[in-house]
């Protein structure tokens, strides 16, 4: 079953009333089916013309819907022999950061990524996708497993933010996640980044310093959540849509801005409504990007990965 967002009840209701006319129509002798297919394109028409005109904070949500692939769905769909390797050598395993082998069309890589979990027990196992100290080591560490082995690094980006615990803070959140950023940019080996769907904060950043950095249509990237943003300037979270629009979150935006090279098409209304689809598209844009960067050496990379940054909104 789809869940509907606020924005989609127009939908919501037609295909109810298409789906009652399917059931209805079961054993009986009446030919339904031309108004059948005027009510499917009426609703794929409606729903193209609604994410069409997506608002921020529309976007934001469409970002956070539960039926959105996660870092297992593109594994599942895309990459190919996944080989999990857990631990940082230092304290534990941190299931909100998942990372190891994998291949993708045949060509070996190091994959990274946060896991929200898509059900009460798994979000909550892997914490939301809240990635705390111990899983930003973990990523340091495969990250130097790229450059021994010289594979390149491709990292699927969906976090609300690291996680703000007091715990975390104990074991060196804010230095966990300046180390990630420093081993991002210091790779000796192709990276590509992809904002799957929520980018938040440095949390995010910490797995996205490449030199190519991706997003899907309709995700969200951010210094801090609309509400959040919200809360210290309104003193109210329900300003949230505003903080959205002003603080031009969406890929559509970004990308105008530099701060990403490319805008990955979901299908239309959204990941969620075809899984497979998108995660396809992701794959293909990762793997054409990894062909342009083939190639090129260490020293190459470290430019291209400064100067990125250096330039972005100059």
């Amino acid at each position: 079953m789809i869940s509907y967002l606020e924005f989609e009840k127009p939908v919501a209701e037609l295909e109810a009333r298409i789906a009652e006319l399917r059931t209805a129509a079961e054993g009986d002798d009446v030919d339904i089916s031309n108004e059948l297919r005027r009510l499917e394109l009426k609703s794929a028409n409606l729903l193209a013309s609604t994410y069409e005109a997506l608002s921020p904070w529309q976007k934001t949500q469409v970002a956070r819907h539960p039926s959105r692939p996660h870092f297992r769905d593109y594994i599942a769909h895309v990459f190919d022999e996944f080989v999990p390797l857990g631990g940082d050598r230092t304290y534990g395993e941190d299931e909100a950061i998942m990372g190891g082998f994998a291949r993708l069309n045949g060509r070996k890589l190091i994959l990274i990524g946060h896991e929200k979990g898509n059900d009460t027990a798994s979000r909550i196992r892997h914490n939301f996708g809240m990635g705390k100290p111990e899983g930003y080591r973990k990523a340091i560490r495969l990250m130097d497993l790229a450059g021994r082995y010289n594979l390149p690094v491709v990292t699927l980006v969906d976090t609300s933010g690291a996680f703000p615990g007091v715990e975390a803070e104990e074991r060196g959140q804010a230095e966990a996640i300046a180390r990630s950023t420093e081993a991002c940019l210091a790779l000796p080996v192709p990276m590509v980044a992809a904002i799957v769907g929520e980018g938040g904060s440095g949390g995010a950043v910490a797995l996205a310093s490449a030199e190519r950095v991706l997003m899907m249509e309709h995700a969200v990237y951010s210094v801090i959540s609309p509400e959040g943003c919200a809360s210290i300037l309104w003193r109210t979270a329900e300003k949230a849509p505003e903080a959205a629009e002003a603080m031009k979150v969406t890929a559509q935006d970004l990308k105008r801005l530099g701060v990403i090279d490319r805008i990955v098409a979901e299908p239309a209304g959204g990941a969620h409504r075809d899984p497979r689809a998108a995660a396809n598209a992701l794959g293909d844009a990762i793997d054409e990007e990894l062909d342009a960067l083939s190639g090129k050496s260490a020293d190459e990379l470290r430019r291209v990965r400064e100067e990125r940054f250096l330039t972005i909104a100059g």
